[in-house]
């Protein structure tokens, strides 16, 4: 449209004329505005009650388990107890007096000692590095002393090197040797006796070597110094017997309690073997006792329970003194009385049902002592669901009192919430309030509805409360069968109506917002539709009243002209 100053030709101001002519044709795009905000606003509030019966819900489901008023709690009446205790659901209340005169181990298999070869296949050690030694514990650099002389030692030398230092240090007063036949290492003194350490010693290569003082002028390892090298394949790792039981590759299998483990002499070290053990289900820790140079077995499972191996001649086991010279040491089982009674036994430190017969009680024991364990309603879980359901309940009166009131001030002026027309929604709250006050048919024991533990309404408000606290936990710890009655009972049960009327509600709730929401699409195709007649109204209006000022504006300059061609007489 051409640029157009409304009235430059007629002095009139058509384009508010025409502004104003519009505003009352959208009178009613106006109404209908208003209606559907105030459709928004009802959906927003639908929506928030619906939040509330879903907690509500929930809060009922909770109260509605068929577990929760048979929890218990199981708690040990000494203070600074160690055990540990539990008790599963219903299981029946009391209290136990445990006394433990034994506690359950495990059954080990501890194979032969010194399975490692010795340090050499000779007396001469000069070619040993003292950093690569097989033995028990690695050797640190530093000082050490024997006859109060201090002896250097460096990870690089041999072990004939320490021995030369030795004698060199004590003036050849003592010499060291070494005996391939007993694997052992002799300090010998041709002046007294020999005296070895010093607090201030900084290599533990006397410790290493096992040597300590006996008062007098020998002494020599307490045992073999050779020993496995569990880092190093099989094949060479210092075992004393051969591994002959393999094939052409170096492939191997024994079994342990029934399940067979494979190995290969050339490729797998010892800690990968036991590790392979450990990992397997056979149910057993396989460990190297680096002290006593030997394997020990030991059942995962505590009690008198055996271990056993079995491999061709000539296997790992063998090497390792496990299938023969091994000595197996029992497990125990433990033993305990139930409140002075008969002794029982059980295969582990877990005492429950199975050992003792106490359904549902398990009381883990790391002492031989004894100590009352209480069995109890678990109350604070039950109050705390039933307070979750109390609370669901008064969000949800709340909420409805709130939305759908209707006030008047002094002044006379009345005010409505946004829902106060809605019938269909205050009718579900006296509903709920009806559930919660009426007795629940078919109820077991003295509890039949919510008032007979405690709870009702609070005076002068359709909100709930516990009235009474004693009530409540009498109710809870010596009658919680007939409460969970009275939420459970099929069909009848505060859960199952509950349950039943909050599913309907919720779906008539969702229902109500689709339906306003729909009528909302309705009205936005009506404003729509006022808006297109109002724009095709007003490009009328201004399209006639530009005509106009055409118009208009020809007949002007026809004027100027004509009085142009008169002049103008002189007074």
């Amino acid at each position: 449209m051409p640029f157009q100053v409304a009235g430059l030709a007629s002095n009139f101001d058509w384009k508010s004329f025409v502004d104003q002519i519009i505003d009352l044709e959208r009178t009613p795009a106006t109404r209908i505005e208003a209606e559907k905000t105030a459709n928004s606003q009802k959906v927003t509030q639908l929506g928030t009650l619906g939040t509330r019966l879903e907690a509500l819900k929930t809060a009922m489901a909770a109260v509605n388990s068929s577990t929760l008023f048979g929890q218990r709690t199981a708690q040990s009446t000494m203070s600074g107890s160690q055990w540990t205790s539990s008790a599963a659901s219903n299981a029946p209340t009391g209290t136990y007096k445990i006394a433990v005169s034994q506690l359950a181990t495990a059954t080990s298999l501890r194979g032969a000692v010194n399975v490692g070869g010795g340090l050499n296949a000779t007396n001469d050690v000069s070619a040993l590095t003292v950093a690569t030694l097989p033995i028990g514990q690695a050797i640190t650099a530093g000082d050490f002393t024997v006859n109060g002389q201090k002896v250097s030692i460096a990870l690089t030398d041999s072990l004939q090197d320490v021995f030369d230092a030795i004698s060199t240090a004590t003036g050849g007063t003592v010499t060291a040797s070494y005996d391939n036949t007993t694997d052992r290492v002799t300090l010998a003194s041709s002046g007294g006796e020999v005296l070895l350490g010093a607090s201030n010693d900084t290599s533990n290569f006397l410790r290493a070597m096992k040597l300590g003082n006996n008062g007098t002028t020998t002494t020599t390892s307490s045992g073999g110094l050779g020993t496995v090298k569990t880092a190093a394949p099989l094949a060479t790792a210092n075992l004393a017997t051969p591994i002959t039981a393999v094939d052409a590759s170096g492939n191997g299998t024994f079994s342990i309690n029934g399940v067979d483990i494979a190995y290969n002499v050339n490729t797998d070290p010892l800690s990968a073997v036991l590790k392979r053990i450990n990992d397997s289900g056979a149910g057993v820790t396989a460990s190297y006792d680096a002290t006593n140079d030997r394997l020990v077995l030991t059942n995962q499972s505590t009690g008198d329970l055996g271990v056993s191996v079995s491999e061709a001649a000539g296997g790992l086991l063998g090497a390792l003194g496990l299938s023969t010279g091994a000595a197996l040491a029992r497990g125990t089982n433990a033993e305990f009385t139930i409140n002075d009674g008969g002794t029982f036994t059980s295969a582990s430190n877990t005492l429950d049902g199975s050992s003792h017969g106490i359904t549902g009680l398990s009381v883990t024991v790391n002492s031989q002592s004894t100590e009352t364990i209480s069995v109890a309603a678990d109350t604070g879980t039950m109050k705390a669901k039933v307070q979750g359901f109390i609370d669901g309940f008064n969000a949800v009166q709340q909420f409805l009192e709130s939305a759908t009131k209707v006030t008047t001030d002094s002044k006379g002026k009345v005010t409505a919430a946004t829902l106060s027309s809605n019938r269909e929604i205050q009718e579900w709250g006296r509903t709920l309030r009806t559930l919660a006050f009426a007795e629940v048919t078919g109820a077991t024991g003295q509890i039949k509805r919510l008032a007979d533990m405690g709870i009702d309404f609070k005076s002068g408000s359709n909100e709930l409360e516990i009235k009474s606290a004693t009530k409540l936990d009498q109710a809870l710890a010596g009658s919680s069968a007939a409460v969970d009655s009275l939420f459970t009972k099929d069909g009848t049960g505060l859960g199952a109506k509950f349950g039943d009327f909050l599913g309907r509600i919720t779906v008539q709730n969702t229902g109500q917002q689709e339906r306003l929401n729909k009528a909302n699409t309705g009205l936005d195709e009506q404003i729509a539709a006022i808006e297109r007649r109002l724009v095709q109204q007003r490009s009328l209006l201004e399209s006639a009243f530009i005509q106009m000022e055409t118009a208009q504006s020809r007949i002007n300059q026809q004027q100027s002209a004509i009085a142009g061609m008169f002049p103008q007489s002189k007074s």
